[in-house]
């Protein structure tokens, strides 16, 4: 009779062994640091929310704001098949991984010649500081800087265009209308509301003859101011007294200098202050830079310059000013979907310090109105839902502030 013999070769065995808890070892590692990283950036998140002031630009309220649906879309679709059937638009696609790779490494975009030289040109990087605090159904675009070149600001301080397109008949007066209706303002009399333009002379290129160029797109007699005007005049219908200011800067400034130009607003608004001490709420008036396209919308068949709010990344009290405008912004949002493009946080730019002179309250924001290819009659419509909902917006935090009264009893 034969005998089977087998043998254990405990060599093998204890090697097995060893490998599989090598490999448990790097699992409880690899586990273990992932969730300490997450639990770091909640703490952090929480931290930054209640105990910091540190500009919106790095807050995790910019980053989550700024991750569009699709993005997680798309990672849902790197596990569940057929779910992404445009492999372009896909967000992981090796397409889109290499062009953010490339960006990361050298902070130039591929889609974007001008990224470049942006660093070396003052004003071409103005972009790169941009961050979504607060989006909004239809975003898709961030507010441009331009800096115009200082001698054609100087040239059109002393010549000025020419050819003006004729405003229409509510803003012949120079000055806000007061009270049309007669009737008491809702705001107690005061003037509560300060309406002023840094960039007082951006202007529209539909409303001036001959000039094309969008950076030449300035004008001392055709320009932003007539929208601030349209907006005080709203705002004294609607019950609000506002005080507008229609100084334009590079013809009245000894040696303006752009760069400068909230060093100017900013001696603007605390003359403005001492001679109205009943002010709460300013507004910084501009227009942006972008194309027609990524500044206008089309509503019930008629076009609208869409707005921008900005919020100075500089600021340390810029949630404040954050909150405030996004009062303005969901009553848009809620009665006029399309028209506000969101809030957006800056830092330091070329011509600002980023602060946009925020600092100065917490109730003062800047709002752009259209860009250089819209019209003066798109900026004018948009200013009245403007009007409406920053009326809304003060006349609802008169109604919050008071003071509660007692029926007196007999």
């Amino acid at each position: 009779m034969k005998w089977t013999s087998a043998t254990l070769n405990l060599s093998h065995v204890r090697k097995t062994f060893q490998s599989a808890s090598s490999v448990g070892k790097t699992f409880f590692i690899l586990s273990s640091a992932t969730l300490a990283i997450f639990v770091l950036i909640g703490l952090g998140g929480v931290l930054q929310n209640r105990f910091m002031t540190t500009s919106p630009v790095s807050s995790m309220k910019s980053l989550a704001a700024s991750v569009t649906n699709q993005f997680f879309i798309d990672m849902l679709g790197m596990e569940v098949p057929h779910l992404n059937k445009e492999q372009k638009k896909f967000t992981f696609s090796q397409h889109n991984v290499f062009h953010f790779a490339f960006q990361f490494m050298t902070d130039i975009n591929p889609n974007d010649p001008r990224s470049l030289v942006a660093s070396e040109v003052p004003g071409m990087d103005a972009t790169k500081s941009t961050v979504l605090v607060r989006g909004s159904e239809t975003n898709s675009s961030d507010p441009i800087d331009y800096t115009p070149i200082t001698q054609d600001l100087e040239a059109e301080a002393i010549n000025g265009h020419t050819a003006q397109t004729p405003q229409p008949s509510a803003l012949a007066s120079p000055s806000p209308v007061t009270n049309p209706l007669g009737q008491p303002p809702k705001s107690a009399g005061d003037n509560v509301a300060f309406i002023y333009q840094t960039h007082s002379n951006e202007s529209f290129l539909p409303e001036l003859k001959g000039v094309t160029n969008p950076d030449k797109a300035y004008s001392d007699k055709v320009n932003i101011i007539s929208v601030g005007q349209r907006l005080a005049q709203n705002l004294e219908k609607d019950g609000i007294g506002a005080v507008h200011s229609q100084t334009v800067y590079p013809s009245t400034v000894k040696n303006f200098d752009y760069p400068y130009s909230y060093k100017y607003s900013l001696k603007t608004l605390q003359e403005a202050s001492v001679a109205h001490p009943d002010l709460q709420y300013f507004f910084d008036i501009h227009r942006d830079s972008a194309v027609r396209n990524k500044t206008t919308t089309t509503i019930d068949g008629k076009d609208y310059a869409q707005v921008y709010f900005i919020i100075g990344g500089k600021n340390p009290n810029w949630k404040k000013n954050e909150e405030f405008a996004s009062k303005i912004h969901q009553v848009l949002e809620a009665k006029h979907p399309g028209i506000s493009k969101g809030i957006h946080a800056k830092e330091a730019t070329e011509g600002n310090n980023g602060l946009y002179n925020q600092n100065f309250s917490d109730n003062s924001i800047l709002i752009e109105v259209g860009g250089p290819y819209n019209t003066l009659e798109e900026c004018y419509r948009t200013t009245d839902w403007l009007a409406e909902a920053i009326s809304e917006v003060i006349l609802n935090a008169k109604k919050v502030d008071a003071p509660i009264t007692t029926p007196k009893q007999s």
